[in-house]
């Protein structure tokens, strides 16, 4: 089965040039950490805990704020904004510092996975103390895909198979997640917290403030686990006519 890639090479390339964009920004700090002799195993851990924290902020708000005050949302989304950064910063500071390993590529990849889950881990406990059941389902899907797409890449490259392409990277669904909390709180700020967005829909007249934040999640749900049936299609397509591979797992 052959898969269209036109389209995928354009975003990719976009994406590289965005991507290239950022770190030449990021360059003097990076700079400035090398010489100040940070590791970038130390900005991969500090990533992991600022994750964390973001996900207690989120369970803090589950336990002790109304449904109707969506600071901790804002709070705990600027928190993920802010280890987003880490999460650019270490594999910088390895490329300078001339500092890259092995074991530091596995190390920041399976941190950056469970930074990841805990990031969800508090978004899901939220939503499901608040009520917002349907809202929590979805965040969870988005875990799945989000965890899928870094597998299916990770089994990828394990079989010789360049599989990096596709829309919901890392990067981009740490940004829009952050980015929809803090214009969440934001919004409640300036409209007030009861305020209602009207839809106008039969059966579905307005929704909740809180649909700032869980509308993206919704939709980082389902590009993630689009992103990651791309990839394996793509795998399909690459690995077809080379035959049976004599280190599948069913691992």
């Amino acid at each position: 089965m052959n898969v269209p890639t036109n389209r995928t090479a354009t975003v990719s390339l976009k994406e590289r040039r965005f991507v290239q964009l950022v770190y030449r920004f990021l360059s003097p700090l990076v700079i400035l950490l090398v010489r100040l002799g940070v590791t970038p195993n130390m900005l991969t851990t500090t990533g992991l805990l600022l994750n964390i924290i973001a996900a207690a902020v989120f369970i803090l708000g589950a336990e002790y704020g109304s449904r109707w005050d969506y600071s901790f949302i804002g709070w705990a989304s600027a928190l993920l904004l802010f280890a987003g950064l880490f999460d650019m910063l270490d594999g910088q500071v390895a490329r300078a510092g001339n500092n890259c390993s092995r074991f530091g590529a596995i190390f920041d990849s399976v941190m950056d996975r469970y930074s990841e889950l805990f990031m969800f881990l508090g978004i899901c406990y939220y939503l499901v103390a608040h009520h917002y059941l349907l809202s929590s389902l979805f965040a969870f899907i988005a875990m799945i895909g989000s965890i899928m797409v870094s597998y299916t890449r990770a089994r990828a490259e394990g079989a010789g198979v360049e599989c990096s392409a596709g829309l919901m990277q890392r990067p981009a669904r740490i940004l829009i997640i952050g980015v929809a909390g803090i214009a969440c709180a934001l919004t409640a700020e300036w409209l007030g917290s009861d305020a209602r967005i009207e839809l106008g829909l039969p059966g579905l007249r307005y929704a909740e403030l809180i649909s700032v934040f869980t509308l993206p999640i919704t939709l980082v749900a389902v590009l993630s686990n689009i992103t990651a049936m791309g990839r394996l299609l793509s795998c399909h397509a690459q690995l077809n006519g080379r035959g049976p591979d004599d280190g599948a797992s069913l691992g």
